[in-house]
């Protein structure tokens, strides 16, 4: 029976993606106690989701984004749960700011939610001409060929403003070369059907967790390629405290620890919304810290977050306030996301354990020592995991994915 099921699951992924072979072999099966009942419902929202997508698909964009807004802010309305987290974000966000105008923030905050849903759906449109729907000042191109110009790789990092999808899309169709780092879905027809979407764009995924996924990550860099994550949001990854809107908030630090090992350029980029169908782009290099250890992770981090927390006051609409961002607090964490542990920083500080900024920080409690066994003593002492040692255990772990 299971193994029917894994076949039937393998069957709808291929018909509704067209997945290649090689691809969907990185697919494993879930775990064999799954009740029915899950599964049913995994099986009920694939369908709804794919139908809706299909049956959207057809309308002009416009009125898409416009039908989408209104679902939205009807979602405000329904789901209390979800309103109460963004009113809670915005208190914590702008506490000198009336009740009632946080309350109308939140409510075009879901429209906007809603808006980028349903033109998910239109892609394959907007590609035909994308440059009508996303501008792409030269400035800010001419930050992106100047990164990429000095051949070690770029890191790309941006927060769920605007519309974080058109940003690599828009990137990737211009001819860059794009992989992102993203986690799975609990349902792996819903994981192909979002790798579909993202490659007709160009633009490649990197699933955390899945094997061999480390070794991408590194080659994207070794070949001088743009390696794009998300860091504005509150997940199980290695994490330190750094202030966002004047509180301490846990904020992965992939991205400064592999901008220091490696010597890539990052950039930091949005694209945000400027008219119901219409976006505009923005990228600015951030200056990485010629001294290393544990101060330049935390100095870089708190940069790139300040940039985020810039962007997301120019337009608070366009932000997932329904994310709870501060729930986890220093005093509850403990060492595992303090950068003023000691400990834990001669732990986490070595550049080839730069994977264990993005794994499971309640997980994984691999030590130096272990870490030295299995990739080689010559390789931390060079700095820089290769391909064939890098593990792909150390890059396990959620990505940053807008949940509450």
């Amino acid at each position: 029976m299971k193994t029917k099921l894994i076949a039937a699951n393998r069957m709808i992924i291929e018909k509704y993606t067209a997945r290649s072979a090689d691809t969907l072999n990185h697919i494993q099966p879930g775990p064999p106690y799954a009740s029915c009942a899950k599964r049913l419902k995994h099986g009920v929202r694939f369908a709804l989701v794919r139908a809706a997508a299909v049956y959207v698909s057809l309308w002009p964009v416009r009125f898409a984004s416009a039908v989408g807004a209104r679902f939205g802010a009807l979602a405000w309305f329904l789901f209390c749960g979800e309103r109460k987290k963004a009113l809670d974000s915005l208190a914590i966000a702008f506490p000198d700011r009336a009740e009632a105008e946080r309350r109308a923030l939140g409510r075009a905050s879901f429209a906007h939610l809603g808006r980028v849903v349903c033109e998910l759906a239109c892609l394959p449109e907007m590609d035909r001409s994308i440059d009508t729907f996303v501008d792409w000042p030269a400035e800010s191109r001419a930050v992106l060929d100047a990164a990429l110009a000095r051949k070690k790789g770029v890191i790309f990092v941006s927060g769920h403003v605007g519309h974080w999808e058109l940003l690599a899309r828009r990137v990737a169709l211009a001819g860059y070369p794009v992989q992102v780092i993203a986690r799975e879905a609990g349902d792996l027809r819903m994981t192909a059907l979002i790798e579909s979407m993202r490659s007709a764009g160009g633009v490649k995924s990197i699933w955390r967790g899945r094997p061999g996924a480390a070794k991408d990550m590194l080659r994207a860099i070794k070949r001088g390629e743009i390696l794009g994550l998300l860091m504005d949001q509150d997940t199980k990854v290695q994490s330190i405290f750094v202030p966002f809107f004047g509180r301490e908030a846990k904020t992965p630090r992939a991205a400064a620890d592999l901008a220091l090992c490696t010597g890539a350029a990052v950039v930091l980029g949005f694209c945000q919304r400027v008219g119901p169908t219409s976006f505009r782009l923005s990228m600015r290099e951030m200056p990485v810290p010629a001294a290393g250890g544990e101060s330049a992770v935390v100095e870089l981090t708190r940069a790139l977050t300040q940039g985020i927390e810039a962007a997301i006051r120019s337009n608070p609409e366009q932000w997932v306030w329904l994310h709870r961002r501060w729930r986890s607090r220093p005093e509850e964490q403990g060492c595992l996301a303090n950068p003023q542990n000691k400990t834990m920083k001669a732990k986490l500080f070595p550049a080839a354990l730069v994977a264990l900024s993005i794994t499971s920080a309640c997980a994984q409690t691999t030590t130096l020592s272990s870490v030295k066994s299995r990739i080689g003593t010559s390789k931390i002492e060079k700095g820089f995991p290769t391909e064939e040692t890098a593990s792909p255990k150390l890059f396990d772990g959620p990505a940053t994915v807008p949940r509450g």
